[in-house]
């Protein structure tokens, strides 16, 4: 695509989020407090009371799985719809590193999997953050060196996942303990679970000191392509239809209560960015890789970042379904502590965007406002 024409096609995006602007007017109400009212004086009132933040501090990883994080940026989408509000980004390796600056005020929103999501929910009794839509489905992978090719031959194993309570690292655990073995948080067990960093996972697997890992793409791509590893469980075969969230964006509550304006836009460009990957199939992996080498300093090779993307869909719905089965896996992971998610999910803003572009609404599967 020319420079011309991703202007244009960029202006495009842009012009259908402005049409939704105006119906998601009464969402943002709402959410500051005010549900839809009849009194002319009240709605004002309520409108004044939320500003656009001057700043929105946004968290995402360096993963083919947050590809709408890394398209928005680079493809200027966030910056188009935030206008006057300064963007500034962090980088994360896995989810529980990223809640804790959600949690301390470092960051205000972010892209992260639905387990540590989950995890701050349930540990602030509900006060922390919500989820605002959905981002990726599917992208990871058990993957293992030569000479495992069963379960059974995993007894007595070192595997590695990103973080402790990470959902890869919950993912795991679930399911060895559904196959019978046993794993603790401390690496004992079974199979001993080691929670590594994703460019170590790869050093050491290369040298031999780990037998596997399960992980989110493009990591999953470059253990086969560029270590020789072989994939034993695709985490897709364990749901129904192999719909399973990866990622989610997350947004700390309190951001979310008064700034609505700022959230909506964060939306209205995440959208976009969405909208974009589903649009140009052909230009995704060199604006992904791009974004990468800007992050890492280091594009994906070509077999790698093809690979990758052919296991991620892309998608705002955040498959709000799912999640109650996810916290029953993390339950029995050991990594979470027992609670309810309900209001987890406010899709109120995404919802309105959705249905101004004459798109289906999406459900937070009576988890929260929708």
């Amino acid at each position: 695509m020319t420079a011309t024409s991703r202007t244009r096609s960029r202006l495009g995006l842009v012009a259908g989020m402005m049409l939704a602007a105006a119906i998601v007017t009464a969402a943002v109400l709402s959410l500051s407090g005010c549900a839809p009212q009849s009194a002319a004086g009240e709605a004002a009132e309520a409108s004044a009371s939320t500003t656009p933040a001057a700043e929105l501090r946004l968290g995402y990883f360096a993963n083919v799985t947050h590809a709408p994080a890394l398209v928005g940026l680079q493809e200027g989408l966030f910056a188009d719809a935030l206008g006057d509000t300064k963007l500034t980004t962090q980088v994360f390796n896995a989810g529980p590193a990223a809640i804790e600056a959600l949690s301390a005020g470092a960051i205000d929103a972010t892209y992260i999997g639905p387990n540590p999501s989950i995890n701050t929910f349930i540990q602030s009794g509900g006060q922390s953050a919500h989820i605002v839509a959905g981002a990726a489905t599917g992208g990871a992978a058990l993957v293992v060196r030569d000479g495992i090719d069963s379960v059974e031959d995993l007894e007595g194993t070192t595997i590695a996942t990103p973080q402790l309570g990470n959902t890869q690292d919950v993912a795991l655990r679930s399911w060895l303990a559904g196959e019978g073995f046993e794993t603790d948080t401390t690496g004992g067990g079974d199979v001993h679970i080691t929670p590594t960093e994703n460019a170590q996972t790869l050093t050491l697997f290369q040298q031999g000191g780990l037998d596997g890992a399960w992980l989110p793409e493009p990591w999953v791509s470059r253990l086969i392509v560029d270590a020789g590893a072989h994939v034993l469980v695709d985490e897709a075969d364990l749901w129904e239809d192999g719909a399973f969230p990866t990622t989610v964006l997350l947004v700390r509550a309190e951001f979310l209560e008064e700034h609505p304006e700022t959230v909506q836009a964060l939306l209205e460009g995440h959208v976009a960015s969405v909208a974009w990957l589903g649009d140009h199939a052909a230009e995704a992996p060199t604006v992904i890789n791009a974004a990468l080498e800007a992050d890492t300093g280091k594009p994906l090779a070509d077999e790698v970042i093809t690979r990758a993307l052919e296991h991620v869909t892309f998608s705002v719905d955040p498959h709000a379904e799912t999640f109650e089965t996810l916290v029953a896996n993390g339950l029995e992971a050991g990594t979470q502590k027992d609670g309810s998610i309900d209001g987890l999910f406010d899709l109120r803003l995404l919802n309105g965007l959705l249905e101004a572009g004459d798109a289906e609404p999406v459900s937070a599967g009576g988890l929260g406002e929708e």
